[in-house]
């Protein structure tokens, strides 16, 4: 009983984490190296993330500089973010990639925040039907008889008491993520 709340929550704690990164990886108009992560740059035949060639730094609150430590792989760098959903075109001096953020619109902040709702709204959806599963599986150890019926209602309650307590994680997220979007 006590692996299976255990496996519920860390399971819901998971589907909040990866809320987290979707967060982070949000093209806002501020620079921000996370947008970079789902990258990859083929380094002598494997790919590679960008951070894991290169020295990634934002210099001004706009600009994202990307500095190779090998000079031959500039190129690559630099074909992997015009090939990526990134938006930006890269600006390549020979030693160094720049990235400017253009400043968002106001069309474009509502548009960001709507993303931010969906993508929220699909995390709840999750921990939802990590909820469901929980309980079937409750209901299917009462089944077997390996808990009593009390031990299922307690533990019902407490899958509740978990579901609700990320389901409000994710809303201040989100919540958090939108007024960010909307002050920038």
């Amino acid at each position: 009983m006590k692996e299976t709340l255990n496996k519920c929550e860390e399971r819901m704690k998971k589907r909040v984490d990866h809320l987290d990164i979707e967060f982070k990886e949000i093209r806002a108009g501020r620079a921000n190296p996370n947008v970079l992560d789902k990258l990859r740059v083929d380094y002598y035949g494997t790919p590679t993330p960008i951070n894991g060639v290169a020295a990634v730094s934002v210099t001004e609150a706009r600009t994202l500089t990307i500095q190779p430590w090998d000079a031959s792989i500039l190129r690559a760098i630099e074909k992997a973010i015009q090939t990526s959903d990134i938006g930006i075109n890269p600006q390549n001096d020979g030693k160094v990639i720049r990235l400017v953020f253009p400043p968002l619109t106001e069309d474009r902040r509502k548009e960001i925040s709507k993303d931010i709702a969906k993508m929220a709204e699909a995390k709840k959806v999750h921990v939802r039907n990590i909820r469901r599963d929980t309980m079937d599986d409750l209901k299917k150890l009462k089944k077997n008889g390996d808990i009593t019926e009390d031990d299922q209602k307690k533990s019902e309650k407490k899958v509740q008491e978990l579901t609700d307590k990320y389901v409000k994680i994710i809303d201040k997220m989100s919540e958090d993520k939108q007024k960010e979007i909307m002050s920038i």
